[in-house]
């Protein structure tokens, strides 16, 4: 597990420096150093946090997770330990291990975002990705996110209550991401992470002697099945904001990756291959590097214009 140490992979996302460019997505890496068994988790560009919301919630009864034949069905109802835990406990373990993160927030009411971004102020929370997409949960988030109306509105008084970096996370859930992401820029995001997981159901069918037994999951699809609406998502979104934006979607290779360069992103989230490949976050930094070099690119931002032209 080397530190990466070269600057060839320094991205900036309007202001917000990382050492590369690849994070892991909210829910698949845990509050801070849970992958510290598998990779340095201080080599990573960036982790972004389980949603934190206001109180502790438990998240959904049932099946949580159903494995699919090219992804995971998810309906975890955003279970975490809430925001008083996370700066009692989590945070320290972050900052000690000089962990770069992007907290994750997440909540029902415009008071509750305005709340958490109050909070991540005061405790100069450095990045914040608002969940306003999460199709798992009964109220809040996904209402926001499909409405641009809402979305500006709810963006807006995030924004007016703090002063670090606000990424925006989109659902693919809408009739035109285009309209959303302008939402979301005119509001004041600093950046744009798309996509978070498309709504998706899983009947598994039993017989014997005749009768028939379901199983039914429903929740976020996510996965390899996904990418190609990710990497088509974020090219048309591209093509009317000039803020960053973050690709996440199915992410399992550097050429995944590539592809999300090409397609406008400037940086990417790795999330459903963390849990059957664990240290893949750092093997693909450490491939992208060499093949910045091998390629003779002066660094990743060549890179990524020679992919976009």
């Amino acid at each position: 597990m080397g530190i990466i140490s070269s600057g060839i992979l320094q991205t900036n996302l309007n202001g917000y420096i990382l050492k590369n460019p690849i994070i892991t997505a909210s829910g698949t890496y845990g509050y801070n150093n849970e992958y510290s068994d598998f990779v340095n988790v201080s080599t990573l560009g960036a982790i972004v946090t389980k949603a934190i919301t206001l109180e502790p919630r438990e998240g959904n009864k049932g099946i949580r997770i159903a494995e699919t034949k090219a992804g995971m069905i998810n309906s975890i109802g955003l279970e975490n330990v809430g925001i008083e835990r996370f700066l009692e406990e989590k945070l320290k373990v972050l900052k000690d291990e000089n962990i770069e993160f992007i907290m994750n927030i997440a909540g029902s009411t415009i008071r509750e975002y305005v709340e958490l971004a109050k909070i991540c102020d005061e405790n100069k929370i450095k990045a914040i990705e608002v969940n306003i997409s999460c199709p798992n949960v009964k109220a809040g988030c996904l209402e926001f996110g499909t409405e641009e109306n809402s979305l500006y509105e709810l963006v807006n008084s995030v924004r007016n209550n703090y002063r670090g970096i606000l990424i925006v996370k989109l659902t693919p859930n809408v009739t035109s991401i285009e309209k959303i992401a302008m939402a979301a820029q005119k509001a004041g995001a600093d950046a744009i992470s798309a996509i978070n997981t498309l709504k998706g159901t899983q009947i598994k069918i039993n017989c014997q002697n005749g009768e028939i037994n379901k199983t039914i999951i429903s929740g976020g699809y996510s996965g390899k099945g996904i990418k190609p609406i990710a990497v088509g998502a974020v090219m048309r979104i591209a093509q009317v904001v000039n803020i960053p934006i973050i690709g996440i979607g199915g992410i399992e290779t550097l050429e995944d990756v590539l592809e999300f360069f090409a397609a406008g992103a400037e940086a990417v989230e790795i999330g459903t291959a963390n849990f059957t490949h664990p240290n893949i976050s750092e093997t693909i930094i450490k491939e992208l590097e060499e093949y910045v070099k091998i390629n003779g690119f002066k660094d990743i931002e060549e890179l990524k214009k020679e992919l976009r032209s």
